[in-house]
């Protein structure tokens, strides 16, 4: 089995069959067995106990959401929706929530949920967000209505339809024997001794092989030799897919570019596995949640053979 990322493993069953049925889905919306998943303003209702809190139908129905679910899909013969009550003025007084019910911000919420939940955030944030941002037509400027369950946004005038997206992201250590390459962004807090692989969106018409060795040689002035993938991680921040890679260093002179980058350095390998064990006063690297602590680790512990 491969490594499950955090916002990755999301048990359910997108049934697209299903969401292909305006009629089952209109059914499975009023069924009062089916699961809602309230975002407000983005952020994720949990429980008392820190977990996904769903809600029934008849929770849902009370609230008069102006806004139709997205289909989630399924899980053990029961539909799972999102639905964005961004319009409940004060939702934990008009949706009566108990105790220790709370809506947090999703990514603080993914550091305490299990990994499969945390892959439903990451679909229910995501595809929240972009029914928030694409209720007009890219072609005409008309305005859309979903379809499919959430999967697709119809233009009523000209007919166009618009589907999610997912903005691809190469995110590279780049290695040279017994060091690694790891680098601040420009903008980062000084000081903070908080250093991460390398990354950058891939572009139209780009392998992620040629996005590696572009943003390395932009970003850092090195010349990359062998790329191999690593592992993959959806980050939901609007809605990104990080595809993580190791890469071998052709050249070792580090040449930065300031408007991206404030420092980009080599460090050996004793020095990441002390700031991997949170025992190095002078480097950080990004905590188990991000896919770049884990390229770090596997290099780190002599997985990566380049």
């Amino acid at each position: 089995m491969s490594l499950i990322h955090t916002f990755a493993g999301n048990p359910l069953d997108r049934a697209d069959a299903a969401r292909r049925d305006p009629e089952w889905l209109a059914r499975a919306q009023v069924d009062p067995g089916s699961r809602y998943l309230p975002l407000w303003q983005l952020s994720v209702l949990l429980d008392g106990e820190g977990r996904l809190n769903w809600l029934r139908t008849p929770d849902i129905t009370r609230l008069e959401i102006d806004l139709p679910p997205v289909f989630l899909g399924c899980l053990d013969g029961i539909p799972h929706f999102a639905i964005d009550v961004s319009g409940v003025a004060d939702p934990h007084h008009e949706m009566s929530l108990d105790e220790g019910v709370r809506f947090e911000d999703c990514r603080r919420a993914a550091m305490h949920l299990d990994t499969p939940s945390t892959g439903i955030v990451a679909q229910s944030r995501s595809q929240i967000d972009w029914h928030r941002r694409h209720r007009f037509c890219s072609v005409c400027g008309a305005r859309t209505e979903q379809d499919r369950g959430g999967h697709v946004r119809r233009c009523g005038a000209c007919r166009a339809e618009h589907f999610p997206r997912t903005d691809p992201v190469a995110i590279m250590l780049i290695v040279d024997g017994d060091r690694c390459l790891l680098g601040q962004s420009a903008g980062r807090p000084a000081g903070t001794g908080m250093y991460s692989a390398l990354a950058g969106f891939i572009d139209q018409g780009e392998s992620i092989e040629e996005a590696v060795r572009r943003e390395v040689r932009e970003e850092a002035g090195i010349t990359v030799g062998e790329v191999r993938y690593h592992s993959s991680q959806p980050w939901p921040f609007p809605s990104s897919l990080m595809i993580g890679c190791h890469g071998r260093a052709a050249s070792v002179d580090i040449l930065i570019d300031p408007n991206e980058m404030a420092d980009v350095a080599w460090f050996d390998r004793d020095t990441v596995r002390r700031a991997l064990a949170n025992d190095n006063p002078d480097l950080r690297v990004p905590g188990a949640m991000a896919i770049a602590h884990h390229l770090i680790r596997a290099w780190a512990a002599g997985e990566v053979d380049l």
